[in-house]
C-alpha cells in the first residue's frame, strides 16, 4: 500500500530552523518506512518546491546555513608550499575539523586540482548553491588576491582567504594589548614587515585599520627594504614600497617599535632585536620556526613582548581564534560578506577578552595557575570556551551595522545561550537568571575577598552588570592579590572589618540581642563580628549589602553558622535545607536536600519539598516531585519507604496544587516509559520528575557528586533554602563559573525579596 505524504509532515521533516533563531540541525529520525518516504521520495518534493518558488527558503529547508566550503588547490599549504590539491586534503579535513569542534560549524573540503585564476575563480563560484560560506584555504599570492577580491563581488554568500585575514585579526588583536601594556600609540609606532606575502600584506592593511600610518611602516622582502626606486615592483609591493633611505632589514629595524615577520625562520638575529626602540613588540610568525627563537629574544631584550606562532610559548597567533567564530556570526545573521568592518569587531572582541578573568578550565588546560593580561597573555587560549559568545555576536552585531545582514538577531540573551549550544554548553537555565540578575543589580559581599578566585569572579560579576561587588577583609592583602593579578577593580568597595570600629560596635551589640538567650555573652558577640562571615551576614542583616557569599575555602556547617545565629529563617520555616540544580543532557533537574539536613523525618521531608518547590518556580521552572527511596510504591519494606510514603501523602496533601509522587525508585522517576507500563496511576502523568527529594543527607550527596563526575552534567549550587535573606554558601573549590552563577541566583534572590 502507498504511504499517504502530507504536505506539512514533508516540510516540518526538512525544516532546520524558524525565522528569528539560529538554525541547529537537528538529527532526524530514519526507522520507519514513513521517515524514508518523509527524507526522500516522495516527501523532499514538497522542499523543492518551496526553494523554487522562494531560493531563499533554501536556509530553511536545507543544511545550507550551516555549511561552510573549505577550499584549496594547494599551492601554498602550510609550509610546504605548493605540494598539489591532494596532498593538501589532510590540512582541509583538520580544518573542517576545528570548524565543528570550536562552533558548530558543518565543513565539505573541496580540493581542486587548477592554477589558472580565472577558471579556480569560476569552479568556486558555481558552488554558491552548495554552501552558507566559503573560506580559502592555502592558495599562493598573488593570484589569492584576485581570486578572493573576484569571488566577493561575485557572490552573495561571505568569502574569506583564511590565510590573509585570519593571521591578520589575530594578530591584530595581539598588537592593540601589547601597545596598551607599553603604553605607545598606534599612530605613532613605526612597524618593520619581513615577508610580502598573502599573510604580510594582509596583516600590513589591517594594521593600517587599526590606526598605524602608513608612512611609518617599512616592508622586505629576500632583497631586501622594498623601496620605491627598486625596479619591477608588482602592484602588491608597490603599494607599500618606501622612500626612505634604508636597504637592509638593520637598517629598518633601527629604532622601530613593531617587528612583525612573515617570512622564514631563523633571519633575524639578537644584534638586531637590540636594534629596535624601547619595550619592542616581536611577532615572530613564521612556522615552525620564527623568525627569531623565542628564547634568544627574550634573552637579547628583558623588555621584549614576543608573540609566535607556536604553542609551546606565551602569546600563541593562531587563526582558530578568529575563522570558526567569524564564519558562525556571518553565517547566523546571513551575511552576504565578510567585511572590514566585521573584521575589525573580531580583532576587538578578541582584544577585549583577554582583558577578562581567565576562566579556571583554561588555566587547568594549559597547566597553568593564574593567567591574566599582560606581557605574556596578549590574546586569548584557542580553548577557552567564551571565544564563541564574545567573537560571533561581535561579528554579528557589526555584520548588521555595515548592512550585509539579511537575517538580523534580535534576542541576544536566546542567541548566546544557542552559541553555547553549538559546543555542548547548556547554560539555558543559568543563561535566564543571569539575564534577570543585569536588570537590577544588587550588592553582594564576599566573605572571601583574600582569594584570587573570588576577585576574578567579582571582576565578571562587575563588568557584566550582574551585582555590584563588596570586597570583605583585610584591605591590603586584597589590593595586593588585584594587583598580582592584574584585575581592575578599582572602584569596587573594599571593607576591612577591622577598620570598622563603628559597625563592629553595632554588630556587636545587634548579634548579642539576638543571642543573649542562646547562651552567647556580649563580649563573645563583640568578638564574633570581626570574623567576616559574621560581620558579612551582619552586613546584609543590616541592609548594607543585599546577599551574602562565603564557603569557598571553609566547611559548609562552619560556614552556615554564623549566617543562621544573624539573619535566621523565613518566618514558618523550622530548618534550611540545600537544593542542586543538574544540567544534564535531558535539561535541568533538582535535587534536594543535598547539603544540610542528615537524616530528616517524614515531617521536616515535607517542608523540604515545600522549600524545593518554591526554589524550582524561582527558576521558571513548573516542578514534577519524586520522593525517592528504593521502593517503588510500597515494594520493599523498611524505614526509608515508610518515612517517605508518609511524607509524600503529607505533602500532598499540603500541597495540593503540586505534581508529587512516591515513595519510588530514582530511575522510574526520570523513566516516563517504564511510568507508563508499569506505574499508569503515576501522578507524574507519564513524565518524568523534574525534581528529585532524597530521603536522607548521603543519598542526595553522593547522588548530584557521582552525575556531576560520570553523566556529562554541571552542579549548580548549593542554593541554600529556607534563608530570610539572601545567603548562599559555594562549594569548596567552586570555579569561577560556578561563583558567577551563584552571585546571579543570590541577586535574583535579593530581588524577590526586596519585592515581598
Amino acid at each position: 500500500m502507498a504511504i499517504k505524504i502530507r504536505k506539512e509532515d514533508a516540510l516540518n521533516y526538512h525544516t532546520q530552523g524558524s525565522p528569528g533563531k539560529i538554525a541547529v540541525v537537528p538529527t532526524k529520525p530514519l526507522s520507519s518506512q514513513m521517515d524514508l518516504a518523509l527524507a526522500y521520495s516522495p516527501g523532499v518534493a514538497e522542499p523543492c518546491k518551496e526553494i523554487e518558488a522562494e531560493p531563499e527558503n533554501v536556509y530553511k529547508y536545507t543544511a545550507k546555513g550551516n555549511l561552510v566550503g573549505v577550499i584549496s588547490n594547494g599551492t601554498a599549504v602550510l609550509g610546504l608550499g605548493d605540494i598539489g590539491a591532494s596532498a593538501s586534503k589532510p590540512v582541509m579535513e583538520g580544518k573542517g575539523v576545528l570548524f565543528k569542534k570550536f562552533a558548530g560549524i558543518d565543513v565539505f573540503d573541496i580540493e581542486i586540482d587548477e592554477k589558472d585564476p580565472k577558471k579556480l575563480i569560476q569552479t568556486i563560484k558555481s558552488l554558491e548553491p552548495t554552501f552558507g560560506g566559503i573560506n580559502l584555504e592555502d592558495i599562493k599570492a598573488p593570484e589569492c588576491f584576485e581570486i578572493e577580491t573576484t569571488l566577493k563581488k561575485e557572490m552573495n554568500i561571505p568569502v574569506m582567504h583564511d590565510d590573509q585575514h585570519g593571521t591578520a585579526i589575530i594578530s591584530g588583536a595581539a598588537l592593540l594589548n601589547a601597545l596598551e601594556v607599553v603604553e605607545k600609540d598606534i599612530s605613532a609606532i613605526l612597524l618593520v614587515v619581513n615577508g610580502a606575502g598573502a599573510s604580510a600584506v594582509s596583516c600590513t592593511r589591517f594594521y593600517m585599520s587599526l590606526g598605524v600610518k602608513r608612512e611609518n611602516i617599512v616592508m622586505c622582502d629576500k632583497e631586501g627594504v622594498i623601496r620605491k626606486d627598486r625596479e619591477n615592483l608588482d602592484d602588491i609591493k608597490a603599494e607599500f614600497a618606501t622612500h626612505r633611505d634604508l636597504r637592509t632589514l638593520s637598517d629598518a629595524l633601527t629604532g622601530a617599535d613593531v617587528f612583525l615577520g612573515l617570512s622564514a625562520g631563523n633571519v633575524v638575529s639578537q644584534d638586531q632585536i637590540k636594534l629596535m626602540a624601547a619595550n619592542p613588540i616581536v611577532f615572530a610568525l613564521a612556522n615552525p620556526d620564527p623568525e627569531i627563537a623565542y628564547d634568544l629574544a627574550i634573552e637579547a631584550r628583558q623588555d621584549l613582548i614576543m608573540a609566535t606562532g607556536r604553542s609551546d610559548h606565551p602569546n600563541q597567533v593562531n587563526n582558530v581564534l578568529g575563522f570558526p567564530y567569524i564564519f558562525r556570526g556571518a553565517l547566523d545573521v546571513r551575511a552576504t560578506a565578510i567585511n572590514e568592518e566585521m573584521k575589525l569587531a573580531a580583532a576587538k572582541a578578541i582584544a577585549k577578552l583577554a582583558k577578562e578573568p581567565v576562566p579556571d578550565i583554561v588555566n587547568k588546560a594549559y597547566g597553568a595557575d593564574n593567567l591574566g593580561f599582560g606581557r605574556f597573555y596578549l590574546i586569548p587560549k584557542p580553548l577557552d570556551p567564551r571565544l564563541i559568545t564574545t567573537i560571533a555576536p561581535a561579528v554579528a552585531q557589526a555584520a548588521m551595522e555595515s548592512g550585509v545582514a539579511k537575517h538580523p538577531i534580535k534576542d541576544w540573551t536566546a542567541y548566546e545561550i544557542e552559541l553555547q549550544e553549538r559546543i555542548g554548553i547548556d547554560q539555558r537555565l543559568m543563561s535566564v537568571v543571569i539575564a534577570r540578575a543585569k536588570k537590577d543589580p544588587k550588592k553582594v559581599v564576599f566573605a572571601e575577598a583574600d582569594n584570587p578566585k573570588i576577585l576574578k569572579a567579582a571582576q565578571i560579576i562587575r563588568d557584566e552588570g550582574i551585582g555590584n561587588p563588596i570586597l570583605l577583609g583585610n584591605r591590603a592583602k586584597i589590593l595586593a592579590l588585584i594587583e598580582e593579578n592584574s584585575l581592575d577593580l578599582k572602584h569596587v568597595t573594599i571593607i576591612d572589618q577591622h577598620e570598622e570600629t563603628e559597625m563592629l560596635t553595632t554588630f556587636g551589640d545587634i548579634l548579642y540581642q539576638k543571642r543573649q538567650r542562646k547562651g552567647m555573652t556580649r563580649t563573645e558577640a563583640h568578638r564574633l563580628v570581626t570574623q567576616r562571615n559574621y560581620f558579612g551576614a551582619l552586613m546584609v542583616e543590616t541592609g548594607a549589602a543585599d546577599a551574602f557569599i562565603s564557603g569557598l575555602t571553609r566547611d559548609y556547617p562552619k560556614t552556615i553558622l554564623p549566617s543562621l545565629h544573624t539573619i535566621g529563617v523565613k518566618p514558618g520555616i523550622n530548618r534550611v535545607a540545600g537544593m542542586y540544580i543538574m544540567n544534564t543532557p535531558k535539561g535541568p533537574y533538582f535535587f534536594a536536600d543535598t547539603t544540610v539536613n542528615l537524616n530528616p523525618t517524614a515531617e521536616q521531608l515535607v517542608d523540604i519539598i515545600g522549600q524545593t518547590a518554591d526554589a524550582v518556580r524561582f527558576f521558571n521552572v513548573e516542578p514534577r516531585i519524586a520522593v525517592l527511596s528504593y521502593s517503588n510504591f510500597g515494594s520493599a519494606q523498611g524505614d526509608v519507604p515508610s518515612k517517605t510514603a508518609k511524607a509524600t501523602a503529607m505533602a500532598k496533601e499540603r500541597f495540593p496544587d503540586l505534581i508529587i509522587e512516591g515513595e519510588m525508585q530514582a530511575n522510574v522517576a526520570v523513566n516516563e516509559e517504564i511510568q507508563q507500563e508499569m506505574y499508569p496511576f503515576s501522578s507524574l502523568k507519564n513524565k518524568r520528575a523534574n525534581t528529585l527529594i532524597f530521603p536522607d543527607l548521603a543519598s542526595g550527596n553522593i547522588a548530584y557528586k557521582l552525575l556531576a563526575e560520570l553523566g556529562s552534567s554541571e552542579a549548580i549550587g548549593p542554593v541554600l533554602l529556607g534563608m530570610n535573606k539572601p545567603v548562599h554558601i559555594l562549594q569548596l573549590g567552586s570555579s569561577i563559573r560556578e561563583i558567577v552563577n551563584m552571585v546571579a541566583i543570590a541577586v535574583v534572590d535579593a530581588q524577590s525579596k526586596g519585592k515581598q
